[in-house]
């Protein structure tokens, strides 16, 4: 134990301030940095030596010089660590960060996968041992604030020229509603989840690896530092899903949320993990913020995309009753959304009340099909055509029923809901009969006729209204009458009708064998009963025109407007 010595009490020579060690300080560390950090070492040894002794003359004079000496050493080891961590410090190049982008395929060769997700040092590993004694020397001399600040100001700004070089910007919500519309933001969107990857799984995790080796043992500032380095990059990263998320709604930006979403969730692990400790909870929390931004956002995209269909302000429609390009674009809307079926889940978990199930999602696709419903609804009315206008229901919800039960999204909605929405295009389908044929089984019918073959009492099969009895007989000409009228209402119907359209093969042929069943036997009957009083008349081809055959071959080309599809 050394002697604690007195006022006056001699120094020994090894207390006192080397010459040589104030020499190397004066000099500076041109001519060695391992002479310049044993100078110090003297100097701190000095210190310690007079400070734990009482004052004396000699001693003081000892820490005087040692005060001038250190802020002048700390100086220069600063001086250093900055120059040889700027040296160190350069910007990853963008090929390197490309090729080691993790694939999102994982590799068979678990061991070949893992090396691809890892960068090289991002300073060289002969450099680490000296820059970590300097900063060690720094925490000695009551100095390593500074040098804190000096590795976060010389990272921070490599790591953003990093980014920059992958593309990286701070992006307000203003650039990105004057941005060119949708095909660029696609490509900006995509550029920018591969760059959240390479930064969070590659970059972020590299400074983490470098912060434990140059702050070893010094858990509180290593974390500190970390978050200071990654803070503002971080910061850059994320504006641009900010950006897109408060920008102006449109019914295709969901996409691009939904594309963001799950980018942003499908890292939050790594997020947790690399922004460990209290320290780094502000960069934890700006990540998942984000990601309830983009939740939000895609709630009000779907909001404000139902609202608008169901608000849509009637426009010309076609003259055919096709399917209408808003059924088209809602039914294809729809159906790419469920692409995205597992963040779907997890953006309407919260109007589930946090239950876990899919009520929230289904509530909203409903939702969606109800406002286009309403919306069709308003369309057929403009038809001055009722049955053109039962027509064009009917092929719009077909339309629906297929565009869903061709998707995952009959298995969210359930077979009761699809059988609903069937019911609902047969009904259409029967009013369109009802009301496109029904004059022209009218002249099909045998009510206040009779016949030298029947009886007036016989109804006709298919006929509508009741079949009234009668009784005498009636004219040729009466029955010539009520043929042409048929044949001129037949007629009409099939020109007009040959115009519209039916896309889908099966409900076209479901349809016009639904029409014959109802009027091939009425005419079959009708012919077979009033056609012997115009047969021997003369021209009478010119009354029965049509053979029951020739009768169904003519309804077999309604809707023959566009070629159909199954």
């Amino acid at each position: 134990m050394a002697r604690r010595g007195g006022r006056g009490d001699p120094v020994p020579p090894s207390a006192a301030v080397p010459r040589e060690a104030e020499s190397v300080i004066l000099a500076g560390p041109s001519k060695g940095i391992s002479a310049y950090l044993e100078a110090v070492d003297k100097l701190t040894g000095a210190d310690d030596f007079f400070t734990s002794k009482i004052s004396c003359k000699a001693g003081d004079d000892v820490l005087r010089r040692v005060d001038e000496l250190l802020p002048k050493a700390a100086i220069e080891l600063e001086n250093e660590f900055s120059r040889l961590l700027t040296k160190c410090s350069k910007p990853v190049e963008l090929e390197l960060l490309l090729n080691c982008l993790p694939s999102p395929s994982p590799s068979k060769d678990s061991s070949e996968g893992a090396a691809a997700c890892s960068l090289p040092p991002l300073v060289d590993p002969h450099y680490m041992p000296l820059l970590s004694k300097l900063l060690q020397k720094s925490v000695e001399i009551g100095q390593h604030k500074r040098f804190l600040k000096i590795y976060r100001d010389i990272r921070s700004s490599t790591l953003e020229l990093t980014l920059k070089q992958l593309g990286v910007e701070y992006v307000t919500a203003e650039e990105v509603q004057t941005a060119p519309q949708v095909e660029n933001l696609n490509a900006k969107v995509a550029q920018w989840v591969q760059c959240l990857q390479i930064t969070v799984k590659l970059l972020f995790a590299s400074e983490r690896r470098l912060c434990d080796q140059i702050f070893k043992g010094k858990h509180a500032w290593k974390n500190h530092c970390f978050a200071a380095v990654t803070s503002k990059s971080l910061s850059t990263l994320l504006s641009f899903g900010q950006a897109i998320a408060e920008s102006k709604t449109s019914p295709e930006k969901v996409f691009l949320l939904l594309d963001m979403f799950e980018a942003t969730t499908g890292i939050q692990s790594e997020v947790e993990a690399v922004f460990s400790g209290d320290e780094c909870s502000e960069n934890r929390k700006s990540s998942t913020t984000l990601v309830k931004y983009l939740a939000q956002a895609t709630k009000k995209t779907l909001a404000d995309f139902k609202e608008n269909i169901a608000n849509e302000a009637p426009k010309s429609i076609g003259t055919d009753g096709d399917v209408h390009p808003v059924a088209s674009y809602v039914g294809n809307y729809i159906t790419f959304l469920f692409d995205y079926q597992p963040s779907l889940k997890l953006i309407f978990q919260e109007s589930s009340n946090g239950d876990r199930t899919d009520s929230g999602l289904v509530s909203e696709i409903t939702g969606i099909i109800h406002a286009l419903e309403t919306n069709l609804d308003v369309k057929a009315k403009q038809y001055k055509n009722q049955a053109l206008g039962n027509l064009f229901l009917m092929n719009n919800i077909s339309y629906i029923v297929r565009s869903i039960c061709s998707s995952q999204v009959k298995e969210l909605l359930g077979d009761d809901w699809v059988q609903r929405r069937r019911r609902i295009v047969q009904q259409h389908a029967t009013q369109y009969k009802r009301v496109a044929w029904g004059k022209v089984l009218e002249c099909l019918s045998s009510q206040g006729l009779t016949s030298s073959v029947g009886s007036a009492t016989e109804g006709t099969v298919g006929s509508i209204g009741s079949i009234g009895s009668y009784s005498g007989t009636t004219s040729t000409s009466v029955i010539k009458a009520r043929f042409r009228s048929f044949n001129k209402q037949f007629e009409e119907v099939c020109q007009t009708q040959i115009k519209w359209a039916i896309p889908d093969r099966e409900l076209r042929d479901n349809l016009i064998l639904a029409v014959a069943e109802i009027l091939s036997p009425a005419y079959r009957s009708f012919v077979k009963r009033f056609g012997p009083l115009v047969q021997n008349s003369h021209n009478a081809s010119k009354y029965m025109k049509y053979t029951p055959e020739a009768l169904e071959q003519a309804l077999g080309n309604l809707f023959a407007k566009k070629s159909v599809h199954k």
